[in-house]
């Protein structure tokens, strides 16, 4: 598992989002920050990183696992414990990133499929 860094041939930038972002699952709120980063990949969508200190601590159970990227480290996931519901490792999060995206420690990512992400003016990813 050797580490890569971003360059031409896969590019890939941390930049503020600028604008408030909010994470939603069947209408309730689970994080709300308007210090959101996205992280654009290659020729990936975008993805909105919120602080985790933003995500609700009440919904967020830890899983056993994980991922690699070359580009960005190891990911460990989260379950999403909506109460009567459970959202199977939608969470992700890299704790040590690699230098190239060292801005996304201690920010989580949401799949979007399975929550609604909403950039104010952009409408939902």
């Amino acid at each position: 598992m050797a580490q890569r860094s971003p360059g031409e041939d896969h590019p890939i930038t941390v930049e503020p989002t600028g604008a408030p972002v909010t994470v939603r699952v069947d209408g309730r709120v689970i994080a709300r920050t308007t210090s959101a980063l996205t992280l654009s990949e290659a020729s990936y969508r975008p993805v909105q990183y919120v602080p985790v200190s933003d995500v609700d601590p009440e919904v967020l159970r830890r899983t056993e696992t994980t991922t690699y990227c070359p580009y960005k480290g190891t990911a460990a996931y989260y379950d999403l414990d909506l109460g009567e519901e459970e959202l199977a490792d939608t969470v992700w999060t890299y704790q040590r990133p690699y230098e190239g995206v060292a801005g996304i420690a201690d920010h989580v990512a949401f799949y979007p499929g399975r929550v609604e992400i909403e950039v104010e003016g952009r409408g939902e990813d």
